[in-house]
């Protein structure tokens, strides 16, 4: 049996570009991977899991794709400003360490346009905001599925547009 995947995802910038109507334009591309992943449950890191309730938030997932969201991360509230680089990935982390009995080695990504929300870039990927997820993002995200599935997703990172993976330091150079 293959254990979950968990995909962290953001929805302004990803799941329609920002600033834009947000008409999750973008999301039927990103189910359509996770259909080919069975073991993806996607968490939802959005803002908007603190402005709506789960309920509302699973209406904007095909019927299909709603019983593999696992859930939301919980929101910390920062001390000082210091404190927001990387606020996403805490939250995601605390929520793997809720929900996963060996949350250290969970297979876990993120995609987001912020790329100051989560510091293990080689977990991330990096969308463009102006235009959400693409289907150069779709065959990154497949990539970094199959890597889990496969075993061998820790060394590379993932940037917007890339056609590639990149090396951990040129992932975190371009971020």
């Amino acid at each position: 049996m293959t254990r979950n995947t968990y995909i962290f995802m953001d929805f302004d910038g990803v799941t329609h570009p920002w600033g834009e109507v947000e008409d999750f334009r973008c999301l039927p591309l990103i189910e359509a991977v996770l259909r080919e992943f069975e073991e993806a449950r996607v968490v939802i890191a959005s803002d908007w899991r603190m402005l709506f309730s789960m309920q509302k938030l699973l209406t904007r997932f095909a019927e299909d794709i709603r019983p593999r969201i696992a859930g939301a991360t919980p929101h910390m509230l920062p001390k000082s400003g210091t404190e927001l680089h990387g606020l996403r990935e805490r939250e995601a982390m605390l929520w793997l360490a809720q929900h996963e009995a060996d949350h250290r080695s969970a297979a876990w990504c993120a995609l987001d346009d912020a790329p100051g929300n989560w510091m293990t870039r080689s977990r991330l990927l990096l969308t463009d905001f102006k235009r959400g997820f693409t289907e150069e993002d779709a065959a990154a995200l497949h990539r970094m599925l199959r890597n889990f599935r496969e075993g061998t997703a820790e060394s590379v990172g993932f940037r917007a547009g890339a056609a590639a993976p990149v090396s951990l330091w040129a992932a975190r150079s371009i971020a």
